[in-house]
């Protein structure tokens, strides 16, 4: 039976009111993108005007390798947030998250905080998302279909945040036969899934066997940007846990770590945690992710600028990642990924 507490809509609406803010950033640990300079190419032949960023997420032709991150749904406020996001993610053709539809499992009250996405952007790719502690307690995988149909998603995120759970007042961290249950999902499922961290990163080791199982999509979500952590302790009346306020793999480290996978595994790897500015998303790309993706910064922009705000923001960044790309002699994404155009600042030095 469903619940009748909306405290799951309470808590996601305490977590955007947190995100609209800078109070959640990490407090000393970055996302490692600033050990990283781009090799200039003085001798580029490259034809800036010939630059084109469209590519393939998944079966979809998206115009930029950028993803707007998972971020609300089942509360009141998701509701505008993500008819606005999607507008957004529909005018620039690229992929759009929704965040966890734990909430509609339920009851039906915010179905249409998560439907507006697929009104408002009926053709990009739509990601639906569950956390991993939702998923290990679930013993009909229907469930997850039922969510995927809602929004007609082209993929689905398994979102795990062990962390997150540790130290949320309201939190489950258990965790016990997930990977069982990943395996038993990408079986059933009709669309493929996708595992997404949320701030603490994910290394190789864990990747290698979400791969195994069938996962087709990894988003890092690494250390350096929202702190999850954070949140919750900024939610918690005693603030324990401030010792893992930071903890977390690095964006960048994480990116360098599974890109080398590609060679032997499809799948697509999504860079995220502190995507910040063009030359973070550059630097993700660089790397060796297939899309950059932010959250936070799209969040804080659609509050201040609207949806325009948020097509000048992403429309700006890859204007700029255009002229990096020139000044690094590529000619395309394929080139930007492999030619080794990063150098690490300790070989400067």
């Amino acid at each position: 039976m469903p619940k009748k507490s909306d405290s799951t809509s309470d808590r996601k609406r305490e977590h955007i009111e947190l995100c609209l803010t800078d109070q959640v950033a990490f407090k000393n640990k970055t996302t490692g993108f600033e050990y990283y300079d781009f090799e200039h190419n003085a001798i580029t032949e490259v034809d800036i005007r010939k630059i084109d960023f469209t590519t393939q997420f998944f079966k979809k032709k998206i115009s930029y390798p950028f993803l707007i991150s998972c971020m609300t749904g089942g509360t009141p406020e998701a509701g505008s947030i993500n008819a606005e996001l999607a507008v957004a993610a529909q005018k620039l053709n690229i992929p759009i998250g929704v965040g966890s539809q734990r909430q509609a499992l339920e009851n039906d009250k915010y179905l249409d905080t998560y439907k507006i996405i697929r009104k408002n952007a009926p053709t990009v790719p739509v990601l639906g998302n569950l956390g991993a502690a939702e998923l290990v307690k679930l013993k009909i995988l229907d469930k997850v279909s039922y969510l995927v149909d809602i929004i007609n998603a082209d993929a689905m995120i398994i979102h795990v945040n062990s962390l997150q759970e540790l130290l949320q007042p309201e939190g489950e961290p258990n965790f016990k036969g997930l990977l069982k249950k990943l395996n038993m999902l990408t079986k059933k499922l009709k669309v493929p899934v996708i595992v997404k961290e949320v701030g603490s990163g994910i290394s190789k080791r864990a990747v290698q066997k979400l791969l195994d199982n069938g996962v087709q999509g990894i988003d890092v979500a690494g250390a350096g940007g929202t702190s999850w952590a954070g949140v919750e302790i900024l939610r918690s009346t005693n603030s324990k846990g401030d010792e893992f306020w930071d903890w977390g793999l690095p964006t960048a480290f994480c990116i360098k770590q599974i890109a080398p996978l590609k060679e032997y595994h499809e799948f697509v790897l999504i860079g995220s945690g502190g995507i910040n500015s063009a030359f973070d998303a550059a630097k993700a790309l660089a790397l060796g992710a297939d899309v950059a993706a932010s959250a936070r910064i799209i969040l804080q922009t659609l509050d201040k600028g609207g949806v325009e705000g948020v097509i000048s923001l992403v429309t700006g960044w890859f204007k700029t990642i255009k002229k990096i790309m020139f000044l690094t002699g590529s000619n395309n994404l394929y080139e930007f990924r492999h030619k080794n155009n990063l150098i690490h600042k300790s070989e400067l030095y």
